[in-house]
């Protein structure tokens, strides 16, 4: 019997992509980019994946001969993909470590506008875990410590007018007193 035995390999994950409940990409990373080379390949996938994955009540899924885990919340699916040989554990290890991450770094509220209006905090966060494809953590807690982002308490949209005039009221007579 002739068989190859695999090397092993810190490069754990290929991807790591956010979708909403339409299957829209919101946010992707790509760390192999013989896997996927283009963007219309990237989306392809992401589609099949999606069709596969969006009905179905499990947390795990073999697509294109990749290994994918996969979490859903409110409108949001999270997705971390790995080789086919790949330890299923290790990339659900990342993934409730990003999904973890996130949600204290959007105060529980895991939605997509939410999502969007923090996505500069996605980027540092999923930076923070992976990099090129190898895990660097897996505590939420560190992650959260080591990006030190906060999302906005009160971002200007959600401001009334009054309290706009109220800060800008306080800001100049500030200015003024100094």
């Amino acid at each position: 019997m002739d068989f190859m035995a695999l090397e092993p390999s810190l490069y754990t994950v290929k991807s790591v992509f956010i979708l909403d409940n339409d299957g829209n990409r919101l946010f992707s990373k790509y760390y192999d980019t013989e896997l996927y080379p283009s963007m219309k390949e990237q989306k392809n996938f992401e589609r099949n994946v999606f069709n596969k994955t969006h009905k179905a009540d499990n947390e795990i899924a073999f697509v294109e001969g990749m290994t994918i885990v996969y979490k859903s919340s409110i409108d949001l699916v999270f997705y971390v993909v790995g080789s086919a040989q790949e330890n299923e554990l290790m990339l659900m290890v990342v993934l409730n470590c990003l999904f973890d991450s996130l949600s204290q770094i959007l105060r529980k509220n895991v939605e997509k506008r939410c999502l969007l209006e923090n996505l500069d905090g996605v980027f540092l966060v999923v930076d923070e875990i992976i990099d090129g494809g190898v895990i660097l953590e897996s505590d939420p807690q560190q992650v959260i410590q080591k990006v030190n982002y906060k999302a906005d308490d009160n971002p200007l949209s959600e401001q009334s007018v009054a309290q706009v005039l109220q800060s800008a009221k306080e800001q100049i007579k500030w200015s003024i007193l100094k």
